[in-house]
């Protein structure tokens, strides 16, 4: 068989690859060939048209929407999450190859015979159809992952402006009264560098940043559920969002609005005359005013209102109320290593650093960063409970850990998910739980160790990492120690851990 593959996951790092790689074994072992086009963070190298032609069946891996997905139009496909990929790759093939041995076309032409292959019907899409709840996940991830290089690079840019020109840098910006003093703002923007200096510049270059989170999440959510058609009242509906103060909420529910409406309005039946025009103008036209007017004068008071509670409980959280949250938010970040449950808390900590909460986001990424420590330190503490994979797999641990890049756990979780995840579970709340304890805060909403300047309360922060470190590390060797008859290390089927599936 020639399959084909793609393979695509919110954050295109480590998952995209290494499903990639697990799809490429799987079918290399089960005597077949297969093309995988990753769709990552750093953009994809098409699969070529004679590779999807020749193609017997297709597979997608994907927790996001997968891009041009027409281009595979009429060929049996399988369709799975990125975790499945990286889990049970030969199920995935297995899946494959019987959708192919079953399509008419795909039959004929393995039988050599053109004649017959010209007489017989097409090819039937053998795609599984997705559950409300995956493709309602699917959406969501989608917009997720457009938006974080926003979040990277706004978080990171208003975090360094405020080490370089002070807190008050964005009373300086823009105008306003910081601890007495009262400042008039930037006169003009193409003044801001004399008035305001480097810091000011950065300042306002991550503001602008930020200030797109929400309309690129509720944009990129109606793309994934209605194409290129839904980018615009989806982003309409994010801005009015932000204006009225629905915030997140607001953008989710203005992406999810903007994809339904523009289906609904694609479904619509026109002479042929007017459908050239669709698309480009009637579509836009009356989805921005659908999208806009819902959010505007139906849905987008109720969304603020719960909006503003939900920030008002941020802020006023204290004591065990603050502590249980880092601890729930942890286990959170430790549950999928990566996954969607991992994002609904990364998303949770950035929209709460969006409202000025910094402690809630210094607590997610502590706990997003123990995982890999854990395991990479209890590769040395105990290696012989460690295959040779794992102990190499866990040399990259390190790095990927201390980077914030949890998905470095991912080896060892997928060799031995009993014992592994409750480990990182654990481990994770910890990290969230002294986090928050110690009253640690983060300007930054990614880097890992290396933002360690921009972390507040330094001490207490190393610290929430260390012990969720040591209770990750802790359980996965107890869990070890306690195994049932041949399990054995060596006699694992072991996930590849070569540098390219592990690294970011």
């Amino acid at each position: 068989m020639k399959l084909v593959a793609v393979t695509s996951c919110p954050t295109g790092i480590a998952h995209t690859y290494m499903a990639a790689e697990a799809l490429e074994q799987a079918a290399e072992a089960a005597g077949h060939e297969i093309s995988v086009e990753t769709q990552g963070a750093a953009g994809a190298t098409p699969l070529t048209e004679a590779q999807i032609a020749e193609a017997d069946a297709v597979v997608f891996a994907a927790d996001v929407d997968v891009r041009d997905k027409e281009r595979f139009a009429g060929k049996p496909t399988v369709t799975g999450s990125v975790k499945r990929a990286i889990n049970d790759a030969a199920g995935l093939i297995a899946e494959a190859v019987s959708s192919a041995e079953s399509a008419p076309t795909a039959g004929a032409a393995r039988a050599g015979s053109a004649a017959a292959s010209a007489t017989t019907t097409p090819a039937r899409t053998q795609n599984a159809a997705l559950s409300f709840g995956s493709q309602l996940r699917q959406w969501l991830m989608t917009g997720v992952s457009y938006m974080i290089p926003f979040v990277a690079a706004g978080g990171i840019l208003i975090a360094l402006s405020f080490v370089l020109g002070g807190a008050e840098i964005a009373a300086i910006v823009n105008g306003g009264t910081f601890q007495g003093t009262e400042y008039p703002g930037v006169s003009e923007l193409s003044n801001l560098f004399s008035e305001a200096g480097f810091a000011g510049v950065l300042f306002k270059l991550g503001a602008e940043a930020f200030s797109m989170l929400v309309p690129i999440l509720a944009g990129f959510i109606a793309f994934g559920m209605a194409d290129r058609m839904g980018i615009a009242p989806g982003v309409v509906g994010g801005l009015i969002a932000v204006a009225i103060g629905a915030g997140f909420l607001g953008g989710l529910v203005a992406g999810l609005l903007a994809g339904a409406v523009t289906l609904g309005l694609k479904q619509i039946k026109v002479p042929r005359g007017v459908a050239g025009i669709m698309p480009v103008v009637v579509i836009p036209l009356l989805s921005v005013f659908a999208v806009g007017f819902l959010m505007l004068v139906v849905v987008g008071g109720p969304i603020a209102t719960v909006q503003s509670g939900l920030t008002d409980w941020l802020s006023g959280l204290a004591g065990v109320n603050a502590i249980l949250l880092g601890a729930l938010l942890g286990a959170m970040m430790g549950f999928d290593l990566g996954g969607p449950v991992n994002k609904v808390a990364y998303l949770f900590g950035t929209a709460a650093l969006a409202s000025d909460n910094l402690t809630v986001m210094a607590a997610v990424m502590a706990a997003g960063m123990v995982p890999p420590l854990g395991l990479a330190l209890a590769t040395v503490i105990r290696r012989k409970l460690f295959t040779q994979p794992e102990r190499q797999a866990g040399e990259a641990a390190w790095l990927l850990g201390l980077s914030f890049i949890t998905e470095g756990a991912i080896p060892f979780a997928a060799a031995d998910p009993l014992r592994v995840i409750p480990s990182t579970v654990a481990g994770g709340a910890a990290a969230g739980a002294t986090s928050m304890a110690v009253g640690s805060t983060l300007m930054a909403p990614h880097g890992g160790i290396w933002v360690i300047g921009l972390i507040g309360n330094p001490f207490g922060y190393l610290l929430a990492i260390l012990v969720g470190t040591a209770v990750t590390c802790g359980v996965v060797v107890a869990a070890k120690h306690v195994r049932r008859g041949t399990d054995e290390p060596t006699a694992r089927a072991e996930p590849s851990t070569s540098p390219q599936a592990v690294a970011a």
